[in-house]
């Protein structure tokens, strides 16, 4: 599923305009972006979290010339899908 697809499943399923659904889920990217680059956690219950691991600079190797690189630190966002979510996909 696409994000055209998405808001189109979400009109239908809360009887809003395609407009609204996407002004919504734009919103709610928005947020999550937002929390996310503050550092924070963002729990959706039944539906899983998503937070910010920090990754360490490490030494890589290119593995064309097997010479040694440096790999810069950075952060990475992770999803832990919730009990809910699981149960509903397996």
């Amino acid at each position: 599923m696409n994000k055209a697809e998405l808001i189109d499943a979400m009109a239908a399923s809360a009887g809003l305009s395609k407009a609204d659904a996407k002004r919504a889920l734009d919103g709610f990217v928005s947020a999550t972006t937002s929390a996310l680059a503050k550092g924070e956690s963002l729990a959706l219950v039944g539906f899983g979290s998503f937070k910010i691991s920090r990754r360490n600079a490490r030494n890589g190797r290119n593995p064309k010339t097997g010479a040694v690189i440096k790999i810069a630190a950075k952060n990475s966002v992770g999803f832990k899908a919730g009990a809910d979510l699981s149960k509903s996909v397996n």
